[in-house]
């Protein structure tokens, strides 16, 4: 990483969780990162293009992600809830009692029940990629990911620098599998009763060539929230953050000031 990002680690519920830091502003950001994600894999443009003297920027591999292993990744039911759980104590440990969120794919799911369950420590809320429920059209397409062969280089290759291979496969298999008991044995549900309790003030990002997220996921979110605001990316896809990291950066940035 370069320079001024430095790299630690905190005993949270048992588990050794890595962090990164940069920064050394008044407004403390956490970065919460996607599906088997690390904050190498999914932050870099975050961690080294948001503004220094305005922000504390803390990105963190949830349990059995990244360089939080071990353990390995296992996901019991309603795994989000303990991500959240996880993420809020870090924050709690490293003495952080204020702070805003910045939440991609798996990530905003996790911030959007930080924000719901912890809302006294939760400033505002960036979140982009994530979905309060699973349909039967989400898990096609996500069947449809199962085969890490198929993925692009671009998507696979970090993952599999961080992994390995078999281990990568095995792990994506684990979490498709925990979506499907969302789908099959929580009627679909991951977050939709909580969006109520989120008084944060909220913005959704939402790239509208999304193959993972359909349009209805940030619609119903910008639904709940009260006073949430919504801006749909016509140019983007899921990872509109590191795609058009500059652009993405700074209208974070002009949120969280304002």
């Amino acid at each position: 990483m370069c320079s001024g990002i430095t790299q630690h680690r905190q005993e949270v519920n048992g588990v050794n969780i890595f962090y990164e830091k940069a920064g050394s502003g008044s407004h403390t950001l956490l970065l919460l990162p996607g599906a088997i994600g690390s904050t190498r894999t999914d932050f870099s443009p975050q961690l080294q293009g948001l503004n220094r003297e305005k922000f504390t920027v803390i990105a963190w591999d949830p349990r059995g992600y990244g360089q939080s292993r071990p353990p390995n990744r296992d996901y019991p039911p309603k795994f989000f809830d303990r991500d959240a759980k996880d993420a809020a104590d870090l924050m709690k440990a490293i003495g952080f009692n204020k702070y805003s969120l910045l939440g991609w794919s798996d990530g905003a799911i996790t911030a959007l029940l930080i924000a719901a369950r912890f809302p006294t420590v939760v400033n505002k809320m960036v979140v982009w990629g994530g979905n309060a429920y699973v349909t039967e059209t989400d898990l096609k397409m996500f069947e449809a990911t199962r085969d890490i062969s198929r993925w692009s280089e671009r998507m696979r290759a970090p993952m599999v620098a961080m992994y390995g291979e078999e281990h990568f496969q095995h792990i994506w298999n684990i979490w498709l599998d925990a979506i499907i008991w969302y789908y099959e044995e929580n009627d679909g549900d991951i977050c939709t009763k909580e969006l109520d309790n989120i008084t944060c003030p909220t913005l959704i990002v939402h790239g509208q060539k999304d193959a993972m997220v359909p349009q209805f996921h940030p619609d119903f979110i910008h639904e709940k929230i009260k006073g949430s605001r919504l801006i749909n990316w016509p140019d983007g896809k899921h990872n509109i953050h590191l795609r058009f990291a500059e652009k993405f950066n700074k209208l974070a940035e002009d949120f969280l000031s304002e």
